[in-house]
């Protein structure tokens, strides 16, 4: 379906967002987030937004010395929302007026156990608040900031027909640009993240931040078996360009992360953006996108 923050072949168990007063050593590089959800012209019905532990203290989140971090949540809909039609709402360039739009909802969560580990939800909303887009159909945008303290908050996403449990919206579709989010603590796992190929697009830059070092990101598709990318130590990016196929324009490319065999690296948080040959941001789409227009099963 598409409306998740991840399908289950990201394999990606968090999105993080530190609180404004972090190191970005620890891995995030401003502060903020920015996704956009779709939901398609025939669905009329409302609709919800969930957040998995949404406050910054308990089980899943990283601590730095005591928790003391605030993170903001807010809706947008309404003109200024669409990506498409205006960059600054991408949330690319720290600083641009990345909450363009109509504000909906929104909530501070501080450390509050009644949460922690737990789904909270915003809503509803009626499909004709967003901003409409022929391609798309209505978006809305929700952005995460970080807004005081240093701690790491780990949380999740979740487009539903139901308040109370996770029943995806038919035809909904769930995108960002920029991707923030946390490694598992395991050898054997990989994670993947997923730019979408449009026509037009010879060659595709990429832009990692704070990987550590923690192994290798290769690059793979229907064409391509697995090329290595350039990769960032600590509190640094690395970038490396992607040549496109004409056979891989329509689909995605899989971005795959491998840790490194040896010692561990716990607790990695690492940013990733794309863009094109003419410098334009590349959508990041679920599995469920790639599934559907790429490698078979």
């Amino acid at each position: 379906m598409g409306n998740r923050f991840r399908g289950k072949d990201e394999n990606i168990p968090f999105l993080v967002t530190f609180g404004k007063q972090a190191l970005t050593s620890w891995g995030d590089a401003d502060f903020y987030s920015v996704w956009f959800f779709t939901v398609p012209k025939e669905y009329t019905k409302q609709f919800y937004i969930r957040v998995f532990d949404p406050d910054t203290g308990g089980e899943n989140d990283e601590i730095q010395g005591e928790f003391n971090t605030k993170c903001l949540y807010s809706i947008y809909g309404g003109k200024g929302v669409d990506p498409d039609k205006n960059e600054d709402s991408r949330g690319i360039e720290k600083g641009l007026n990345y909450k363009n739009g109509n504000l909906l909802a929104s909530k501070i969560f501080g450390s509050e156990a009644k949460i922690d580990n737990k789904w909270y939800t915003f809503g509803p909303f009626n499909p004709t608040s967003g901003d409409y887009n022929p391609k798309w159909g209505y978006i809305f945008k929700v952005v995460c900031e970080g807004i005081s303290g240093d701690d790491g908050n780990l949380y999740r996403y979740f487009m539903s027909r139901d308040p109370d449990n996770n029943i995806p919206v038919e035809g909904g579709n769930v995108y960002t640009y920029k991707y923030t989010f946390r490694m598992w603590n395991d050898f054997r796992s990989v994670s993947h993240i997923y730019p979408y190929i449009d026509t037009g697009i010879i060659y595709v830059m990429q832009h990692n931040f704070d990987w550590d070092n923690d192994g290798h990101i290769l690059v793979v598709s229907k064409y391509k078996q697995g090329i290595d990318q350039a990769v960032s130590g600590q509190d640094n990016w690395a970038e490396s360009r992607v040549p496109i196929e004409p056979q891989e324009i329509g689909s995605s490319l899989d971005f795959q992360f491998h840790k490194q065999q040896g010692e561990l690296v716990k607790n990695n948080n690492v940013v990733i953006r794309t863009e094109n040959q003419r410098g334009d941001a590349l959508k990041f789409f679920p599995f469920s996108h790639w599934r559907d227009t790429c490698l078979p099963g």
